[in-house]
């Protein structure tokens, strides 16, 4: 039997019954952590609370910062207490944050939210997926993780799509109703964090114990491990290329990219429904490519075509900038968990596993944040399609640097292998 065939075979295996509910719960606690009801009107809501357009997007840079700034000691408590654990807490500190705008509707209320935010999010972006990865190989049901991440993404993107139509309608019977639904929608995920099962402890031995010894010396232990992985380095920066180009295309470039197209702003939503469709249903078919390529080059390829889709948009008119960025949608679907299981997979044996993600996390967001300087400069020379072309031509190129890493790395362990017989 071919190996492709043979995996795909092995991945139809139902996995036990608590590993289901482990994955329902899982489910459940990202669909309802990252349901924010108040997304589509946030700045309409917070104009009516008075406040400018130069505190708002004051705010929005503060939380970027804070983000970044609050990610490391958050994979490091995450490490500390357990992944299970600071799921919980940045859930409760989730409903908190969002009671804030009801209660506190003024600058300092909706900078004290957004901050609130940031530590959440952090506290759960690295221990929600290393939680879901040890838990899974601890009971010999490894191969489900891209799945079980694919279909998470998937079932919050489908949430999102039913709800946020809602939230104009429900704002005008209830003012604060997008923030009392998104603080009940989090109390739900606070919920599912709780009824998710304990993983025992792999690193309990005396030696693994003295390596806590505080922030600073557990984040100089994740560094060794970086230091001392082949491939950990290489597939994180492989990872940039995904995560920035969805990021800036999604935040940045949208509707620039559709006003030059002459696409009526009242069009922009459900041009956003569209990829939004589209990305929810490559991140429920992780399966595609995986059973006739390997996750690294899956990711590559996914990669080039997000790239080249946002190039492609510099030759089309409004109606095929539309496809291309429903493609470019769908391709990020499909990249995001198997990138997640890469990254995981690629993390040896450590008690450092969510402060690791955190590392990545910052690598992801602190190059975002450069390029979003170079799109600005771009778009204020007026020089959009230059930009786009010199995207895809970055992405190529960087992808190819980090092929070369990886096959060398690939051929070093190889190597240290045969030394070892």
């Amino acid at each position: 039997m071919p190996i492709s065939l043979r995996a795909r075979v092995k991945r139809r295996v139902r996995p036990p019954a608590a590993v289901i509910r482990v994955i329902r719960l899982n489910n459940g606690f990202q669909l309802l952590f990252n349901l924010l009801w108040w997304m589509p009107v946030f700045y309409q809501y917070q104009k009516q609370a008075g406040l400018s357009d130069s505190q708002i997007f004051g705010i929005q840079s503060v939380y970027y910062v804070a983000f970044c700034l609050l990610e490391i000691p958050t994979g490091f408590i995450a490490d500390r207490i357990g992944q299970r654990r600071c799921m919980q807490l940045g859930a409760a500190v989730m409903v908190a944050a969002n009671l804030l705008p009801v209660a506190w509707p003024s600058f300092v209320g909706f900078m004290a939210h957004f901050l609130a935010i940031a530590a959440a999010r952090s506290l759960v972006s690295g221990a929600s997926s290393a939680y879901l990865y040890e838990y899974l190989h601890e009971h010999g049901a490894g191969e489900h993780y891209v799945q079980a991440e694919g279909t998470a993404r998937a079932l919050g993107l489908w949430a999102k799509i039913a709800c946020w139509p809602l939230v104009g309608v429900l704002m005008h019977v209830r003012h604060e109703a997008p923030y009392v639904l998104t603080a009940l929608s989090t109390l739900g995920s606070l919920a599912c964090a709780a009824a998710l099962p304990a993983i025992a402890e792999r690193h309990g031995d005396p030696r693994a114990a003295a390596e806590r010894l505080g922030l600073l010396a557990s984040a100089r232990q994740a560094l060794k491990v970086l230091g001392t992985s082949r491939s950990l380095g290489p597939l994180m920066v492989q990872g940039v290329a995904v995560f920035t180009l969805a990021r800036i295309c999604q935040v940045n470039l949208f509707q620039p990219l559709l006003l030059e197209k002459d696409l009526p702003v009242a069009d922009h939503g459900a041009v956003l429904s569209a990829m939004t469709v589209a990305e929810a249903v490559g991140s429920a078919r992780t399966g595609w490519l995986r059973g006739r390529l390997s996750d690294t080059t899956v990711v590559t390829v996914l990669s080039v075509v997000m790239a080249l889709t946002l190039a492609a948009t510099t030759l089309s008119g409004a109606l095929g900038t539309i496809v291309w960025l429903c493609v470019f949608a769908a391709a990020a679907g499909l990249a995001y968990p198997v990138q997640r299981n890469l990254i995981n997979a690629a993390i040896p044996p450590t008690p450092y596993r969510a402060t690791l993600l955190s590392v990545e996390s910052i690598i992801d967001r602190g190059v975002c944040a450069l390029v979003a300087l170079a799109v600005g400069a771009y778009l204020a020379a007026d020089r959009l399609d230059a930009l786009l072309v010199h995207a895809a031509v970055g992405t190529c190129m960087l992808l190819l640097v980090v092929g070369v890493l990886l096959r060398r790395s690939r051929r070093g362990e190889v190597r240290q292998a045969v030394d070892q017989r």
